[in-house]
């Protein structure tokens, strides 16, 4: 027999939902810093390299793929 112990807690749910809110907002704002430096070294590769334009747009295509295989990731 199990010993199954049920605790009630009150929680203000507006509170919970500005906690909430605010930990999605951190993220993205994370997120973003992330994006924005990673594009940066992607242009500094580009010009260091002397990049042409079909091999600068390959460069972003990966980039592109790669961040589509994060997000399907963070999906399952």
């Amino acid at each position: 027999m199990r010993n199954i112990e049920t605790r009630k807690f009150d929680a203000d749910v507006e509170q919970l939902s500005t906690i909430i809110t605010s930990a999605r907002m951190e993220e993205r704002a994370e997120r973003g810093l992330q994006v924005a430096r990673r594009l940066t070294d992607l242009a500094m590769r580009i010009q260091q390299k002397g990049m042409s334009s079909a091999e600068a747009a390959e460069l972003l295509r990966q980039e592109a793929e790669r961040y589509e295989c994060e997000a399907q990731e963070a999906v399952h």
